[in-house]
């Protein structure tokens, strides 16, 4: 009987993926607490549980008293009953080990022994399930649908029950029984009866963020790193990434080569629309950013209150909000700040458009004074080379005209030289 009970919770423990020192510290509990209810709490005994064996021991020791002198049968043997049952000399005083078969337990105990080692082994595989998926909340796991109701589906992943609720999926996709789907771990609670609820969704933002950690090695390695993600799942999404390496671009590594590596994760999220955006420490570049492809006039920035007052023109209007609001959510949701839209009248339009003007005519205004200068100091430049030209043509005249005095008075003198000599 004991290596039957042994067996058939050995058999469990391996279902259940229980370990053998845990099983056996289990049936050795459950032993003791049996024989402090038969014998008392101060009785003196030894459980022996051999999982390899598949066996069971028990000794209740006891002392070597006088004939007639027993006062507690629990504590205290008869010296003759004891060289009895042995055969063996004994001395008063000396200890006596006497082995306890399972059978002097009686029926009914065992049965109940039988009840609490199951119920004790259902609480420490709840408590192994706990822990297990504990470890995996945010991971992403592969489960196959097994059961499919009007509010969740049932998926079975290593042999337990994992929930996917309704609000929990991807609105457009269409789940059949045997299906494997890919999903992460939202979350796990424990009961006060039965196994631990496991919550699995493919809606959560995480469950994006995982798939481009798989799909992109820079993000798995922390070379790009991911800054934030507003999701409206199978609608659309935004992700906003920076790079920790000034030689890569973020964008374009999460994009890939012909859009390949963003394909993937569309695909699996069922062709949901998915932008991926630089991040900024500056709030109104982020804003920005975060509501392309609209083109923003101008941003007023409250960071106290964590809102944005933006401006923009009426055509870009519907670009801002989105599909059922979903561009201005989700840039929102990604910045953090609460975005209000305010459109340019055509009155503040033409006053802005003649505040230009205004500005280009002055620019115009100052370009012609400063040619006007310039050419001023054209002529003023002429006039003094010509000044300069006249007076350079006088002194040449001058020069000629005493050369030619100069000629006349030489001839002179060679004629009255001529006629002294005759």
């Amino acid at each position: 009987m004991r290596s039957l009970i042994v067996d058939a919770f050995t058999q469990m423990a391996k279902e259940k993926n229980i370990d053998k020192d845990i099983l056996a510290s289990v049936i050795k509990d459950s032993f003791v607490k049996m024989m402090e209810k038969k014998y008392g709490l101060e009785a003196n005994f030894e459980v022996i549980v051999n999982m390899e064996k598949g066996d069971i021991e028990i000794f209740l020791y006891k002392t070597i008293v006088e004939e007639d002198d027993v006062m507690d049968p629990a504590k205290e043997i008869d010296i003759t009953v004891a060289k009895a049952k042995t055969g063996e000399d004994f001395e008063i005083g000396d200890d006596y080990a006497e082995e306890i078969p399972i059978e002097d337990f009686g029926r009914r105990n065992v049965i109940n022994l039988k009840q609490n080692l199951n119920q004790k082994i259902r609480e420490i595989e709840k408590e192994i399930t706990f822990n297990y998926y504990k470890d995996l909340v945010g991971e992403i796991v592969v489960g196959e649908i097994y059961q499919l109701k009007p509010k969740s589906i049932l998926l079975i992943h290593n042999g337990n029950e994992v929930i996917f609720p309704k609000n929990e999926q991807i609105g457009k996709e269409r789940y059949k029984k045997g299906d494997t789907i890919r999903a992460i771990i939202k979350s796990v609670e424990k009961r006060q009866s039965g196994p631990p609820v496991v919550i699995a969704s493919r809606a959560d933002e995480q469950f994006l963020y995982k798939l481009f950690e798989l799909e992109i090695p820079e993000i798995y390695d922390g070379i790009i790193e991911v800054k934030g993600i507003a999701r409206f799942a199978g609608e659309r999404a935004k992700i906003a990434v920076t790079s920790n390496d000034d030689r890569i671009d973020a964008v374009g590594a999460c994009v890939g080569m012909k859009g390949i590596r963003i394909h993937s994760i569309v695909r699996e999220l069922n062709n949901e629309n998915i932008d991926v955006i630089n991040y900024s420490e500056d709030p109104g570049v982020y804003i920005s950013r975060a509501l392309a492809p609209a083109k923003l006039q101008d941003i007023d920035i409250d960071n106290e209150e964590k809102t944005a007052k933006i401006y923009s023109e009426e055509d870009q209007i519907r670009l801002i909000i989105g599909k059922e609001g979903q561009n201005i959510k989700l840039a929102s949701k990604l910045t953090g700040y609460q975005i209000d839209v305010d459109r340019l009248s055509k009155e503040e339009k033409e006053d802005e458009d003649i505040d230009d003007e205004d500005i280009d005519n002055e620019d115009i205004d100052n370009e012609t004074d400063s040619e006007n200068e310039a050419t001023e100091d054209v002529k003023t430049e002429v006039e003094n080379s010509e000044e300069t030209d006249e007076s350079k043509d006088e002194e040449s005249k001058d020069k000629e005209t005493e050369e030619v005095k100069d000629t006349d008075a030489s001839e002179e003198v060679a004629a009255e030289t001529k006629e002294d000599k005759e």
